[in-house]
């Protein structure tokens, strides 16, 4: 019960703050949980909210087949990375050296989120950077459970209409974690055993957060709230390196 009280907790606030500024579940949630237990097993409590989360996302607006054709090789990438990854993944090692990469994205995470302000436009190099990215960005989401760097800053950095970066993300975020699921289930850890159904009640709660986000976000000023986010990244991930 306090296992499950744990998950619960985790994903209502990760949620409330994907509620309040549309981003931040994997991150937050991957951060936490990790403090409480494995890097693997946080990583497949995530599959179930993340996909949904994200299948929403993806579908919102329409049009998705014409991001499949524009973006299709960023993700076959993110396939190749997740099939063969330069980087150790969450079943080697115990997750020691998951957790100090993980600590690391999420640092790097909320550095750039509080540093960056407007990004070079690699639009004319989209052809031949987006298999790269991807690849990297495979690598990274079986490595660490989450894809944040390099894709976010990547995508950010097309230019794309806000719509079109929402349903960007949707559509490599699907892609990911369904890399993610087919990995964990092909490459278990010994003395862990994967429960979908803790991640149904994962979703649950991370419904209930975003709903309670979404009724507070106007009570808040967004660009304080999204300052204090990314220094807590920052600062979630150096605890993981140094612990």
């Amino acid at each position: 019960m306090t296992f499950l009280a744990i998950i619960m907790m985790v994903f209502v606030f990760a949620g409330m703050i994907k509620g309040m500024i549309g981003l931040g579940l994997p991150a937050v949630s991957m951060g936490l949980l990790t403090i409480a237990m494995s890097p693997f097993q946080a990583a497949s409590l995530l599959i179930v909210p993340s996909m949904v989360t994200n299948v929403w996302q993806l579908f919102a607006e329409g049009h998705v087949w014409s991001f499949i054709r524009r973006f299709w090789t960023l993700l076959i990438g993110i396939v190749a990375g997740s099939i063969w990854s330069f980087l150790p993944t969450l079943s080697q090692s115990h997750g020691h050296s998951s957790e100090i990469l993980l600590g690391s994205m999420l640092a790097l995470y909320g550095i750039y989120g509080l540093c960056i302000k407007k990004l070079p436009h690699l639009g004319k190099h989209e052809r031949w950077l987006s298999p790269i990215i991807g690849y990297i960005g495979g690598a990274v989401t079986v490595a660490t459970g989450v894809i944040i760097i390099p894709i976010v800053p990547y995508l950010q950095s097309l230019h794309l209409k806000r719509d079109e970066l929402v349903q960007a993300l949707g559509l490599t975020f699907t892609v990911s974690t369904i890399c993610l699921a087919v990995f964990l289930h092909h490459n278990p850890m010994s003395g862990v055993t994967l429960d979908y159904r803790l991640s149904f009640a994962a979703l649950l709660a991370a419904l209930v957060g975003m709903w309670i986000g979404k009724r507070i976000r106007y009570r808040l000023n967004e660009q304080l709230f999204r300052r204090i986010f990314f220094i807590g990244l920052v600062s979630l991930g150096l605890y993981m390196i140094l612990h």
